[in-house]
């Protein structure tokens, strides 16, 4: 059974745009996921068809209305079998990580709603919104760029939505670390040569480089990715190398890397 996503948008355009490309197009033709937009303004009862009014106290724009919002949300529910978690894209929710996309991967579906001018209706969250989510500590003119984020690494988890089932794997965050570096074609690039290890076809010592690395990074750029991990004897010891490493060259002044 294909994974079922529904976005309650303004704008069905711009998601019907960008599903034409990539991992969801790929997705969308193999049945592998479906992809809907709902949009609010063919549930309004206005005659103009709007969907949004003045903030009650005052203040500078206008507030989408519950009315027209939860009637696609039911119009949605009425279109499909089953429970599905209907998700706000918020600057007020909770941040996405990779264990939220997996957590949601492992599930049937999403009611994604996105928002637009000052918000929704704080009724309409408070009945019928079961979570918020935010992308970031940051503001953007609508939900429908989070939604279209959370609908591409959810379908990167699905079975079969990757010409490679490692490249889910092994992408950063999916073990609580960055990824290592990756390198192509040509050998040299000005005056920076491929690392060796990469080139002398030793798949243990590429594997052991790599992990180092990936170990490496989350010290240097995300330690508070590290700190969450435990890790093993072998994992503590290329980190170790590592760090070392980096003193020695000196590029490690200033850091303050947890260890």
């Amino acid at each position: 059974m294909s994974f079922r996503f529904d976005l309650v948008t303004l704008f069905p355009g711009l998601v019907a745009d960008y599903s034409q490309y990539g991992v969801l197009s790929r997705a969308l033709r193999d049945e592998i996921i479906t992809l809907q937009s709902w949009n609010p303004r063919d549930f309004s009862d206005d005659r103009n068809l709007r969907v949004d009014d003045s903030s009650y106290g005052g203040g500078p724009g206008m507030v989408m209305k519950a009315e027209p919002i939860a009637r696609t949300l039911q119009a949605v529910r009425d279109d499909s079998a089953g429970v599905r978690p209907v998700i706000y894209l918020s600057p007020q929710g909770r941040r996405v990580d990779h264990d939220l996309i997996k957590s949601a991967a492992a599930g049937e579906g999403l009611i994604l709603l996105a928002g637009r001018y000052e918000g929704i209706d704080e009724r309409l969250i408070e009945e019928q919104v079961d979570e918020e989510w935010s992308i970031g500590d940051f503001v953007v003119n609508g939900g429908e760029l989070p939604a279209l984020m959370i609908v591409e690494a959810v379908t990167r988890l699905l079975p079969g939505a990757l010409g490679d089932a490692e490249s889910a794997q092994q992408d950063s965050f999916s073990d609580g670390l960055l990824d290592y570096p990756h390198y192509t074609r040509p050998a040299s690039y000005g005056q920076r040569a491929v690392p060796a290890v990469l080139m002398s076809g030793d798949h243990q010592k590429i594997a052991r480089w790599r992990m180092q690395q990936a170990l490496g990074r989350t010290w240097t750029r995300r330690p508070d990715l590290l700190a969450k991990r435990t890790l093993s004897v072998a994992e503590q010891q290329l980190l170790d190398e590592y760090i070392e490493e980096q003193r020695q060259k000196g590029s490690l002044d200033g850091h303050d890397g947890c260890n």
